[in-house]
């Protein structure tokens, strides 16, 4: 048997491939919505923030960085969506775990060369992220205010190495 039949002894997907194809990308997409991965959607306690350069630098650093580098993130609705899930739970879980403004009393694996040459490249914050979020673009002026802000603030409350 070659699977259900219209009737004339036609299989079903071989008549309607496309509507197959529909139906099992579905059923895929409900099935990897079962995945418990990208649903860990805690925002810890603030335990310390850097003593920032100024306020203009902590606000820069809050529109383009805090979704991923801090303790303050903002969970939309789609990040209960997998796969999209499944890349924001990745992205804030490595970014918290390489700098995390909200935990300035813990190691931090970034170092200021390295932040400003990803904010300087434009690889910080990532394009994709960019695309959803309109105000993390930053222009080339407000970039190297976010620089020369964090290169204050880390010269005021150097992070722990670690």
């Amino acid at each position: 048997m070659t699977g259900p039949s219209n009737g004339s002894g036609t299989a079903l997907w071989r008549r309607h491939p496309v509507a197959a194809v529909v139906l099992a990308c579905l059923g895929l997409f409900l099935l990897i919505q079962l995945a418990p991965y990208g649903r860990d959607h805690t925002n810890p306690p603030v335990s310390a923030e850097p003593a920032w350069g100024s306020p203009q630098t902590r606000e820069l650093a809050s529109k383009a960085c805090f979704d991923c580098h801090s303790n303050l993130t903002t969970w939309p609705w789609y990040t209960n969506v997998a796969p999209v899930s499944w890349l924001v739970q990745h992205d804030v879980d490595d970014g918290r775990a390489t700098l995390n403004f909200t935990e300035w009393d813990r190691p931090q694996s970034a170092g200021l060369g390295d932040i400003a040459e990803l904010v300087r490249s434009g690889e910080m914050p990532p394009i994709y992220y960019r695309m959803i979020h309109r105000s993390a673009s930053l222009t080339d002026t407000e970039k190297q205010q976010l620089i020369d802000g964090l290169a204050a603030t880390f010269r005021n409350s150097p992070p722990i190495p670690g």
